[in-house]
């Protein structure tokens, strides 16, 4: 009896340990140096199944291609009205917060609350199309429970994930 409730203890212990560091940060990874846009493309789809790019299919032989493909959202207006609008509806999403806006391209980050971890979303207006390509990803880890697909979803229809 003794040794099981020292293992209860040790267990209760490491996870208070854990989510010390969580809300100190420990899982909330570095900001990736290759967002943006380059050559009309964002950057691909993570190798793991924690992100969605509505641009998915201009990587054909990306291993993660299919799972990661989403639509892209429509653009209506101009794109400097575009990004305004949707820096707005990011803003008010719980744990959001948008680190970088221009013209034509937005990047927000998004912090879960318990365990601290970022998701990084990128938004560019391509006028020629007629779209916003979307591109979300983890920072870390490996799955997300399909959290970011849920919030990509979630903000074309105005509601939270």
């Amino acid at each position: 009896m003794a040794l099981l409730l020292r293992l209860v203890l040790a267990m209760l212990a490491l996870a208070g340990l854990v989510l010390v560091a969580a809300r100190l940060g420990a899982f909330s990874g570095r900001p990736p140096t290759d967002l943006g846009v380059r050559e009309g493309r964002l950057k691909p789809p993570s190798n793991t199944p924690n992100s969605v790019s509505s641009q998915a299919d201009l990587y054909p032989d990306h291993p993660q291609r299919a799972h990661a493909r989403i639509d892209p959202y429509s653009l209506r207006g101009s794109p400097a009205a575009a990004m305004a609008g949707w820096a707005a509806r990011i803003a008010a999403q719980p744990g959001a917060r948008v680190v970088e806006q221009r013209d034509d391209y937005l990047r927000a980050e998004f912090t879960t609350p318990w365990m601290r971890y970022v998701d990084d979303l990128e938004l560019w207006a391509d006028p020629a199309a007629g779209v916003i390509h979307v591109r979300s990803a983890s920072r870390l880890g490996h799955g997300d429970l399909g959290l970011n697909r849920r919030r990509v979803e979630a903000l074309r229809t105005g509601s939270q994930p």
